[in-house]
């Protein structure tokens, strides 16, 4: 094994810690977790309806969408899980993503979690991962115009808007940041 695949590998099974939580990769068992999380209507309403409908269609879309990306590139989405009560929140993560040139950070929390700062912990984390141990130049983010949370974040974490775009497949005009 190459040297460059030995340290992907080590940082595909990293777990990262901030204050209050625990960000570690998505695994298959956490199948029912993300068929819950991504099932809310805010999820739908505002990332996207991924059509899982059972457990099983959860595992292939971690087996067939998280997987691939963290192998060919070490990182990818991650679990929020509180250190206080080992709660599965919410997960975050850097994503390559069809039609943006730049890598875009996302998030997601389940409704009962949401304002208590996780989102921006997690987020923050990671982008710091992302540009510091994987020497990302640039870091992009992409919400619905009417995500007004989203946004808030988004440019908490120093990213700037840029322009409205479309995402391949989908007619729903997104709103585009990037880090300076």
């Amino acid at each position: 094994m190459s040297l460059k695949n030995q340290q992907n590998l080590q940082k595909e099974n990293s777990f990262y810690e901030t204050e209050r939580l625990i960000l570690r990769p998505v695994s298959l068992d956490d199948g029912a977790f993300i068929l819950d999380l991504y099932n809310r209507p805010k999820f739908i309403q505002f990332i996207g309806d991924r059509n899982l409908k059972t457990g099983a269609d959860a595992e292939n879309y971690i087996k067939n969408r998280f997987f691939p990306q963290m192998e060919k590139l070490g990182f990818g989405n991650y679990l929020m899980v509180t250190k206080e009560g080992n709660q599965k929140i919410g997960a975050v993560g850097i994503f390559e993503r069809e039609g943006l040139d730049v890598v875009d950070i996302g998030f997601s929390l389940l409704d009962e979690f949401e304002g208590k700062g996780y989102a921006y912990e997690a987020a923050f984390k990671i982008k710091s991962i992302g540009m510091d141990d994987f020497g990302l130049k640039k870091i992009s983010a992409i919400t619905t115009k009417d995500n007004f949370s989203s946004q808030k974040l988004i440019e908490k974490l120093g990213l700037k808007f840029q322009r409205i775009v479309t995402i391949p497949g989908d007619t729903e005009e997104l709103m585009y940041y990037e880090s300076e």
